[in-house]
């Protein structure tokens, strides 16, 4: 501070020569004649002052005295008491501005410590970003709908800059749209039985899709057990793995790798490394074909059993599996919301919160999706789908009845995920195949289809082939809220 306080003291001859003439000129109207003439002869060259007061709008010494500022003293001060009032002032600017900079460090250093406080809290499974309460339920003009396939669509995904869906079908075609006009960006059509030597696509049905998250492959997988890697961008054929003995019922990226995990009918969970166009290794344990996969960030793989009522946990490096029980029916699909929490439902029409950290459900919905068939002999809907934005209190489940209560239900998951609380549900005309919503929050996408996507047990023929766009729009709130649980 000391070495400041003398540079500013450099610059101040100015101010105090400013001084001695300003104590000058206010002596020349007292006194006699003789020392007004000594004052006369001492009055230095008006250029001097000229320079001196360069900082004024005009020449005359009189307009620095009207427009002085408020820190100036109305009574004559000596050079050496202007000096140390400026050097005063000086210190308390550095001062202030020390304190403005401490300020913003201090927004800085918040800001970023919530950030990483979200990331640590992701990692652990334990962010949950309060966001339902926000969203509102659209007006059916406000869903679009997007035809393309011709049979039943299976499957989808959307890039994780919510520009594009990848949709596929029982036509063995694979689309991809753009998701702003809607329009059709590449289209891979199906193949017949029988070309699969000279066709580049699927000849089968296709069961399910992932895409990396760096939206570089594209994985698909179909009922002849074959999986294709594809560039995402343009839709050109990369690989083709074979090795599972049954149709091939669930694939996903591992998050930030292009670490490929697939399902299978054959009851058996692969691992690929997309990259290197290799097989890794085969896990076991179901004692029924897998009817789904998911996976996030973490060496692990969660899987729904179908009808031996199990969900199981991989943990990929340990080569070991937890196994999980609570649904009375086949599950059929599984989610998960964060690294410790995930959903799934089942044909008994329930809908299930679990934590990979306790064998039973946290909260379980029966008949989420209502009811159908004559007074004393209804069922519940079957629960196809299921979808979770990630680390947030949101998801949703996809059920198929007759076309006319075929929906789809957004929920609200309690504090610390127990308990499920109905938020608005959309109607759609056929069986809920596939739900993802989109990385933003910002929409929700349904593949809809006349089928199921792992039979033809009931065909809905008033259904659609099609693709709704589902818009998510919030209530004006403040930013989101991260809720840490105990």
């Amino acid at each position: 501070m000391s070495s400041t306080f003398f540079i500013k003291k450099k610059e101040n001859p100015k101010f105090a020569q400013k001084g001695k003439n300003t104590a000058v000129l206010k002596r020349k109207g007292d006194g006699d004649s003789g020392a007004k003439s000594k004052l006369r002869a001492k009055k230095p060259n008006p250029r001097h002052n000229e320079e001196i007061s360069s900082d004024s709008e005009t020449e005359s010494p009189v307009v620095p005295r009207k427009r002085q500022s408020k820190e100036e003293p109305d009574y004559d001060e000596t050079p050496q008491e202007k000096k140390l009032r400026l050097a005063k002032r000086y210190l308390e600017q550095l001062k202030a501005e020390e304190e403005d900079k401490a300020e913003d460090d201090n927004f800085e250093t918040d800001l970023i410590a919530g950030r990483l406080q979200e990331e640590v809290l992701e990692q652990k499974g334990k962010l949950q970003r309060l966001i339902a309460k926000d969203i509102m339920p659209p007006d059916a003009s406000e869903i679009r709908v997007l035809r393309g396939h011709k049979l039943p669509i299976t499957c989808l995904v959307i890039s994780s800059d919510d520009k594009c869906i990848y949709s596929a079908a029982k036509d063995c075609s694979i689309i991809k749209w753009d998701v702003v006009s809607g329009k059709k960006l590449h289209t891979i059509p199906g193949g017949r039985k029988g070309t699969e030597d000279r066709h580049v696509g699927h000849t089968a049905h296709i069961l399910c899709m992932a895409i990396s998250s760096d939206g570089k492959y594209l994985a698909t997988g179909d009922v002849n057990r074959l999986i294709m890697i594809w560039e995402a961008e343009t839709l050109k054929h990369l690989y083709k793995f074979t090795g599972h003995k049954g149709p091939v019922s669930g694939l996903s990226f591992r998050r930030g790798t292009h670490d490929l995990y697939s399902a299978s009918h054959d009851r058996s969970v692969k691992v690929w490394n997309v990259d290197e166009n290799a097989y890794v290794e085969t896990l076991f344990g179901h004692q029924d074909a897998i009817t789904g996969l998911d996976s996030l960030s973490r060496e692990l793989c969660v899987t729904a059993g179908g009808r031996d009522r199990s969900v199981r946990v991989w943990k990929i490096a340990e080569e070991s599996q937890l196994v999980f029980h609570g649904h009375e029916g086949s599950i059929d699909c599984i989610q998960l919301i964060n690294e410790e929490h995930m959903l799934t439902g089942a044909d008994d029409g329930s809908v299930s919160l679990w934590s990979v950290n306790k064998k039973r459900p946290l909260s379980t919905v029966k008949k989420a999706h209502g009811c159908h068939g004559d007074a004393g002999l209804e069922q519940p809907h079957w629960v196809s789908s299921v979808a979770a934005l990630h680390n947030s209190d949101t998801v949703a489940s996809g059920a198929f009845g007759c076309s006319h209560n075929s929906h789809v239900q957004v929920w609200k998951c309690g504090q610390y995920y127990r308990g499920l609380e109905p938020l608005f549900s959309v109607p759609v005309a056929g069986f809920v195949n596939s739900l993802k919503f989109s990385s933003s929050g910002q929409f929700l996408v349904a593949g809809v289809g006349q089928e199921h996507r792992l039979g033809r047990w009931w065909r809905i023929k008033e259904a659609k082939n099609a693709i709704y766009i589902i818009p998510l729009k919030r209530k004006p709130t403040n930013p989101e809220e991260a809720q840490i649980p105990e």
